[in-house]
């Protein structure tokens, strides 16, 4: 063998280079056929997908597993379960923490031959684990322009055909507007989106709403006589209220001097506020001892619920028909206040008139003439006449108390000059004089 290669070295080598050619390009057709080389590449993470529709998937074609658009692995085997289409999904091991257990996956086309991936929505719970599946319930698979035909009438069908035809004439050229329009419209599909989503958690209680809204009509159907009562009862009570448009419109023109009424009392309820916080801090020590307080004068309370219960209560009952006496008379002085009030403030006058003394608080000088000057009040002089009274008096015998007098004669010499004086005639004046002479009244 070896003196056959050492005569056919050329050939030889000739062989072996062509093998090592077919060998690349047989590993680049592989490698782009996405084939996983064993012993060099690290095995890919396996996940399930439950499709109710797997039509056109098929493996080795090149059909991919995307996320936002990004390829994250290739479609692997695809096996019927019961009943629903178990797509196994061969993740690249560096995406292997991508897709989450609340991840959903939606069946698409590429192409118009039916060349599908799937885009899945990654999801934000914990990681799936090997082999685990994407429930039915969170996927979606591709629908086919056939099924959507085969709804529809031939009518139909032909007006669609129109449509299509026109809209493609009228979109002729006009991609990047139509591109920019449905850019436009990416916030009104993310809000509409939030809100289905929003909707959807609220499904039970808009199933209630719904429920309980067909029970009130029905409700309501049965009660008619009470509707057509109450509209024609909110009629009424309508139509009195027009009827006081009036005194409404007045009830609103007083409104603006209330409410300035009510601001200012409003800052006078401010100022009081101001005021009563410190006040009620520094009550705050009493308070705090009123517990003490209350303990300190729980043994008297308990002495005198005895006297209360025993002497004061039957003394209320035996009193109370002469309260009711006491209630009219105090009535009666109640109407004679006024009068009595006015009495009283005489006789308080009369008395602050008999106490006054402007110089009874000066000291006596000595001098007679000056003492005798100084004014004093009604009540020295009124001591004053009691003591003469009393010196007038002081005369006792057998018959009893004598004033005693002074008796004195007239000097009926000049009386006639006083009388004269007086403007009186003088023959007028002596028939008088004569007369007190007989009587021996002149000295």
């Amino acid at each position: 063998m070896r003196k056959a290669i050492k005569d056919h070295l050329g050939d030889f080598v000739a062989i072996i280079a062509l093998f090592a050619v077919a060998v690349g390009i047989g590993g680049y057709i592989l490698a782009n056929q996405r084939l996983r080389f064993p012993f060099v590449e690290e095995k890919a993470f396996k996940v399930k997908v439950e499709l109710p529709d797997a039509q056109a998937v098929i493996p080795g074609q090149g059909q991919t597993v995307r996320v936002a658009g990004v390829r994250i692995g290739d479609i692997g085997n695809v096996e019927l379960k019961d009943g629903k289409a178990v797509v196994t999904l061969e993740i690249d091991p560096e995406h292997k923490d991508t897709i989450r257990t609340d991840a959903t996956a939606l069946l698409r086309t590429r192409t118009g031959l039916k060349d599908m991936f799937i885009e899945i929505d990654p999801g934000t719970a914990k990681p799936l684990e090997q082999n685990e599946a994407i429930p039915v319930q969170n996927t979606a698979p591709d629908v086919d322009p056939d099924e959507v035909l085969a709804a529809l009438d031939r009518d139909t069908r032909d007006y669609l055909r129109l449509l299509v035809s026109g809209a493609g004439k009228g979109l002729e050229g006009r991609g990047t507007d139509l591109r920019e329009t449905f850019a436009r419209l990416g916030p009104l599909h993310r809000d509409l989106a939030r809100v289905t989503q929003a909707v959807a958690k609220r499904r039970s209680n808009l199933r209630r709403l719904v429920n309980r809204y067909g029970v009130l009509v029905e409700t309501l159907g049965d009660n008619d006589e009470d509707l057509t009562r109450l509209v024609e009862s909110s009629n009424a009570a309508l139509g009195a209220f027009a009827e006081e448009d009036l005194n409404l419109a007045s009830f609103v023109a007083q409104l603006p001097g209330s409410l300035r009424e009510t601001e200012r009392t409003l800052g006078k309820v401010d100022s009081l506020s101001q005021l009563l916080g410190p006040t009620l801090d520094s009550i705050r020590p009493a308070f705090a001892k009123l517990d003490a307080a209350n303990r300190a004068v729980r043994p008297l309370a308990r002495e005198g619920k005895v006297q209360l219960r025993d002497q004061i209560r039957p003394f209320a009952r035996i009193t109370q028909p002469f309260t009711r006496d006491f209630g009219d008379a105090a009535k009666n002085l109640s109407a004679a206040a006024p009068d009595l009030t006015k009495t009283f403030g005489k006789l308080n006058r009369l008395f602050n008139i008999g106490a006054y003394n402007p110089g009874g608080t000066q000291a006596l000088t000595g001098n007679i003439a000056q003492d005798r000057a100084r004014q004093e009040g009604y009540l020295y002089w009124l001591a004053w006449v009691a003591h003469n009274t009393t010196s007038l008096f002081n005369v006792q015998d057998a018959q009893g108390n004598f004033r005693r007098i002074t008796l004195g004669g007239i000097n009926c010499g000049i009386l006639p000059s006083l009388l004269t004086k007086a403007g009186l005639p003088a023959a007028a004046i002596a028939p008088q004089v004569a007369l007190l002479n007989g009587l021996g009244a002149c000295s």
